[in-house]
């Protein structure tokens, strides 16, 4: 079989391909639906894309070669890089950066079709084209401010006032006429000003989000990645890419519907509501000084040690501290001593969907110890040692308690029932959320300041030496 035959031959198999493209995608997600299988998904994810690369680009007509493949090379050299250089702490933003990548790519591809003069676009087409490109615009800037406010970038400063959900509508309003205006009269200037609006209404309506509501909009950004490359499928026909896209919108979509849940607030609440604006009212109060009571790393070890279930409470500070594997190496050691030690995982802790279970893995943490906020809340009472490390809003108990607070009604890990708290913490500053935490005053509840890794070592070195 010569080179044209062999392309030929692919070329009109492309939808087995395809198929078979599209069952692995599934497997995909099937398989980072747990730890335990998310090495498998990610090589059935692998794989899948590989076909859909190979087969796409022999059904290319006329491709420049040189420029596709030097494209690929470097995006992969590029890839390969950053994904062995880059630090668990720096995850949140670099998965917000890979978002705005692929709303570029849904742009740039929806203005080289427009720009395709040869080709007339028929209304279905410049319906499609306008719902890829503005979907896409929109994920491209929304992702750039949600890296820059991860990342901790001055340029990514929150908004707020009574001016910026006037300025909202005002932008999302004139994006629509635009593109109703391109629909109608197939204008390029119509399409350029849809465009540009698009980036600019991302922008501002990331901006006003507290820091608290980040892991729901990191989900979301990638729920919006996805249907923007499913609506440039359409434009381009291809149905690989239409599968693909609707398989990573509708999950991004299913999983911020859980966190919002988790969160006991609608998804319009985060998204043009917020947290962050209301924290700054809740966290006034009269002024007074409040007492809390302080310990050592070295406190923290005899206790657990001398306990019998001790349940652990991973959150940014954590991750902040690169604290992981000294969290591994103390529940190694807890183990040795013959306590019983698990993870409690609130479903937003940290700064992105499964950070704290990203974080885990990464330190060969036992997937069976790892436990989800509704199957651990019970065991809480029973509990002799909860250790909270570097996590505010998840464990504050005005969630449950005070019907004045922005987090009232939100699920918490309810730690305060256990028999002692501990916590770690750099300071008696608020969490992301804005909101002080009255579980840090209660008389069960010790305080350690410090570096999360400093202090969890040195908890590690108390229970070593307290058990030789």
């Amino acid at each position: 079989m010569n080179d044209v035959t062999y392309m030929n031959w692919i070329a009109a198999h492309a939808d087995w391909f395809y198929l078979v493209g599209a069952i692995l995608f599934v497997l995909t997600l099937r398989g980072l639906s747990s730890p335990k299988t998310a090495i498998r998904g990610n090589r059935f994810g692998m794989a899948a894309m590989a076909i859909a690369v190979v087969t796409t680009f022999f059904l290319a007509e006329g491709p420049v070669l040189w420029l596709i493949i030097g494209a690929m090379v470097l995006g992969a050299l590029v890839g390969m890089w950053r994904a062995r250089t880059v630090a668990m702490t720096q995850m949140p933003e670099t998965v917000a950066l890979m978002h705005s990548f692929v709303g570029l790519s849904a742009v740039a591809i929806a203005l080289a079709t427009v720009l395709h003069v040869e080709q007339e676009h028929s209304a279905i087409a410049r319906i499609e084209l306008f719902i890829g490109c503005f979907i896409g615009a929109i994920t491209f800037s929304a992702s750039v401010f949600a890296f820059g406010k991860l990342a901790a970038k001055k340029w990514a400063k929150t908004i707020s006032g009574g001016w910026v959900k006037p300025v909202q509508a005002l932008l999302f309003l004139a994006m629509i006429g635009f593109g109703a205006l391109y629909f109608a009269t197939d204008s390029l200037p119509a399409f350029y000003a849809m465009t540009a609006l698009a980036v600019i209404f991302g922008w501002f309506w990331i901006a006003p989000i507290g820091g608290g509501d980040m892991p729901v909009v990191v989900s979301l950004l990638n729920s919006f990645s996805g249907w923007a490359a499913a609506g440039i499928g359409f434009t381009l026909g291809n149905s690989m890419l239409i599968i693909a896209g609707s398989l990573v919108g509708s999950s991004g979509a299913i999983l911020s519907y859980i966190m919002c849940k988790a969160m006991n607030r609608s998804l319009l609440n985060v998204l043009f509501g917020g947290m962050g604006t209301a924290a700054v009212v809740a966290g006034d109060d009269d002024g007074a000084p409040k007492n809390y009571k302080s310990g050592s790393p070295e406190d923290a070890g005899f206790l657990m040690s001398n306990s019998s279930d001790v349940i652990i409470v991973p959150g940014y500070g954590m991750a902040q501290g690169r604290a992981q594997n000294a969290v591994k190496e103390l529940y190694d050691m807890l183990k040795e001593e013959g306590v019983n030690v698990r993870f409690a995982i609130h479903p937003v802790a940290g700064r992105m969907p499964g950070h704290m279970n990203v974080l885990l893995a990464e330190a060969d943490v036992p997937y069976d110890d790892i436990i989800e906020m509704d199957e651990i809340n019970s065991d809480f009472a029973s509990t002799d040692v909860v250790l909270v490390i570097g996590a505010n809003d998840v464990v504050n108990p005005s969630a449950k308690d005070d019907t004045g607070s922005p987090i009232y009604g939100m699920p918490i890990l309810e730690v305060s029932k256990a028999q002692t708290v501990m916590v770690i913490k750099r300071s008696m500053s608020t969490g992301y959320a804005g909101l002080d935490n009255p579980l840090f005053y209660m008389d069960k509840t010790m305080m350690i300041f410090g570096d999360a890794k400093k202090m969890v070592e040195e908890m590690v070195r108390t229970v070593s030496d307290s058990g030789h």
